[in-house]
Formats: structure tokens, C-alpha cells, sequence
């Protein structure tokens, strides 16, 4: 019975040397590494120099593989290179339009009319304090005022009654000096008032109003802004310097950026800056506008500061942000994306479309920026390259059997 069976076990065996013969002539066919320009020759490969002996690496395809493998191509062309430095950083409120509102008279409050968040206009009342402290200055403007119109009644009775030669020189002159001294008076009355925040036209119309407005002091906002804080209740006693609110306009705000000391000689003012907050905030792009002259004592960092837009409110005070900072840009011969350069044999490479699908074609590279190599020689401008797909095809290459004499790739 055994002896049956060994012409069967012949005959498969065969077929799988068949089999096996085969694959590998396919193998062969889809990634092989010939020398540039001849046949393979083992002597004459062992005599040729070390930058000589520099070996064609071909990866086979077809035009499905190609689609299959998503490998793209495009045309090496010149480029500009930008070197950028990243920055951390906050964003702040604008200093010059930021104003903490105080009360400049003691007293109670008896309105707040605005909270946390709110939009104010320039003018607007915030609030309202009743003030004893407000009435005395008010009484003693408005009483000024009245002795200031009795003495230039009696100086003009006086003046008349000189002119005709009645009245005593003496009198005539005393009566010009009572102007003189309550017209300081009233001057003096209405500089305070000014000191607490009233202007010409109140303190003009300050005679006509009725008496319950003598009390009443109003909170107006200086700017139109937005409520960042608020200090008041209804009914707080206040003093003459309480803070009541603070108010920001946010309609632009301030990307802080702290430098450090190696990084120093590469920030000034006037370099274009693309902020970056987080998911969900769009980029935005400035400029530096102020670089500090001093460092900070604790952290020995440099202030540098840019100016955002704020439309939308997007960009809220103390958030963390992170600039990139433009610091220098050239344009190069060859400039490809980073990802189509590979490490075969520890060299850069890029993959040049061939015959019958692509080469590694071995490149020197120069300076890079985010996303991008520049190619010094080995491509130049006008060639193929593949744009995508450069990792796959290094792969197939690995695959086949060569990875012995490849590198890492990126």
C-alpha cells in the first residue's frame, strides 16, 4: 500500500516546487534592485567605488495598484520656505480699554443696573448711590450761586448810585470786591462737583433741578464695554474709592506671549503671528505690536504682545494661546511636503514615477519648516515625485525582502 502511494506524494511535491518557483519569479517581477545603467556582475560590482555602487530600488505596479494604494504624483517645483518659532501665551483684555469703575462719594446704593456680562453703552447708568456727602457739595454750589447773584445786584445799584454821585466811593468799591470774593466761591464749588464726575451742562442746569436730585449720584460707563466684574448690592454702604464694577472693551484683545532668552533674537515687532487657542476657536492672524524692553524677574521671559479682532467674543481673557511667530521666509528650487521623503539605507529618498511604476530616487535635503523639505539636489524642478503614498511604497520595498539594507522611515 505504501508503495501506492509514493508516486502521489511525488507528483505533489513537485507541483509545490512548481508553485513556489513561480511566486517568487512574481516577487521579482513587483520590487527588484538592479545597478543603475547595466546588468547585475559580482566582480565588477566588488571593484567600483563606495558612492558607485549606488543600487536602483523599483517598486512594480499597475495602474489599479497605483489607485489601490492611493499614490499620487505631482511636479517638484520652487517653493517658499517658512521658518516659524512657537510661542506660548494668554489672551488678555486691552489695557487702554479697560476701566475700573469707582464711586467718588460715600454713600448707599439704591439702583445696580448692571451685572456680570453685560454690554454697556458710553453714558449708560450703571447704578445709583444716594449720597448726604453729594448734597452738601451741591448745596454749597447752588448757595454760592445765589450770593454771586445778589452781590452783582447790589453792585449794579451800587455802580449806578456812584455814576450819579449818591452812594460813597468806599461803597461802591466794597461792593465789587463781594463779587469778586463769591464769584472764587462759586468757582471753587463747582471745580468739586467736576471732581466727582459732573460736566458743564449738569452743574449749568444744576439750579433748575428739584431738590431729590441733590442726593442722587449716577454710575455712567466711559466706554461702551462689557461687564468683566461687579463689586455693588442694593443697600451697600459705600465708601468714596469702592470699586463697583470693572469693564472691558472686547471688540479687540491682547495675545501676551512670553519669550524666552535663547529665543529673543528672533522676535520683533511687526512679524506676522497665527494665534491658536483651541478646538473649536478659529486660527487667527496678527502682527507683534510691542516687544517689552525688560524681562520678568521670576521667569526671565520678554513680554511680546499682538493684537487680535475680537468679532464674536470668541477670544475671552484668559484663555491659554499659543503663536506661531513668522521668522524668516525664502523661496527654494525644490520644496516637497515632508512626507514624501523616506529613509532607505539610512539616505533620504523620494519615488520618481519609472516604466512600470516607481523608483526610489536617493535626494540630499536642506532646511525644513512645518510640513516641508527642501531638496537640494537629486530632484529638481519640473519632475514627478510621488506626493502621496511614499510611506506604501517604501513599505513594498521592506516587504519584498530589502528591508535588510533599508532605514527607518519618517
Amino acid at each position: 500500500m505504501k508503495y501506492r502511494l509514493l508516486p502521489l506524494a511525488l507528483a505533489i511535491l513537485a507541483i509545490g516546487l512548481i508553485a513556489g518557483i513561480v511566486l517568487e519569479g512574481k516577487l521579482d517581477m513587483l520590487v527588484h534592485r538592479v545597478p543603475q545603467g547595466q546588468t547585475y556582475d559580482h566582480a565588477h560590482h566588488e571593484d567600483q567605488d563606495v558612492h558607485e555602487q549606488e543600487n536602483e530600488h523599483i517598486v512594480e505596479l499597475s495602474a489599479e495598484q497605483i489607485a489601490e494604494l492611493g499614490i499620487e504624483t505631482a511636479i517638484a517645483q520652487a517653493g517658499s520656505l517658512r521658518r516659524t518659532l512657537s510661542l506660548p501665551g494668554r489672551i488678555a483684555a486691552d489695557a487702554d480699554r479697560l476701566a475700573h469703575i469707582v464711586t467718588r462719594v460715600a454713600g448707599v446704593a439704591t439702583e445696580v443696573r448692571k451685572t456680570l456680562g453685560d454690554n454697556v453703552a458710553q453714558g449708560e447708568v450703571m447704578a445709583v448711590v444716594e449720597s448726604r456727602e453729594l448734597a452738601d457739595g451741591k448745596a454749597a454750589y447752588l448757595a454760592a450761586w445765589r450770593r454771586l447773584e445778589l452781590a452783582r445786584a447790589r453792585f449794579d445799584r451800587e455802580q449806578s448810585l456812584w455814576d450819579k454821585r449818591i452812594s460813597s466811593e468806599q461803597e461802591f468799591l466794597d461792593a465789587r470786591q463781594a463779587v469778586a470774593e463769591t464769584q472764587i466761591e462759586l468757582q471753587a464749588a463747582e471745580q468739586k462737583l467736576h471732581a466727582l464726575g459732573f460736566g458743564d451742562e449738569y452743574v449749568r442746569t444744576l439750579p433748575e433741578q428739584s431738590d431729590q436730585s441733590l442726593t442722587r449720584y449716577e454710575i455712567l460707563a466711559p466706554f461702551d464695554a462689557t461687564v468683566i466684574a461687579k463689586h455693588i448690592t442694593i443697600g451697600e454702604a459705600l465708601k468714596d474709592d469702592s470699586e463697583l464694577f470693572a469693564i472691558a472693551d472686547l471688540s479687540a484683545v491682547w495675545v501676551q506671549l512670553d519669550v524666552h532668552q535663547h529665543d529673543l533674537p528672533y522676535v520683533e515687532g511687526g512679524q506676522e503671528a497665527i494665534v491658536t487657542v483651541g478646538p473649536g476657536v478659529p486660527q487667527a492672524a496678527g502682527r507683534i505690536s510691542y516687544v517689552a524692553p525688560i524681562a520678568a524677574e521670576d521667569t526671565r521671559t520678554v513680554q511680546a504682545r499682538v493684537v487680535l479682532p475680537n468679532t464674536g467674543g470668541r477670544y475671552r481673557p484668559g484663555l491659554f494661546a499659543t503663536a506661531e511667530i513668522l521668522t524668516e521666509a525664502v523661496t527654494v528650487d525644490v520644496l516637497v511636503p515632508r512626507s514624501a521623503v523616506q529613509s532607505l539605507e539610512g539616505r533620504p529618498c523620494v519615488f520618481v514615477p519609472s516604466e512600470h511604476g516607481f523608483e526610489a530616487r536617493f535626494v540630499s535635503v536642506g532646511r525644513s519648516s512645518h510640513g516641508a523639505v527642501e531638496i537640494t539636489s537629486g530632484l529638481v524642478a519640473g519632475e514627478p515625485f510621488a506626493i502621496q503614498g511614499a510611506f506604501e511604497l517604501k513599505a513594498a520595498i521592506v516587504a519584498a525582502g530589502l528591508g535588510s539594507h533599508t532605514g527607518h522611515g519618517h
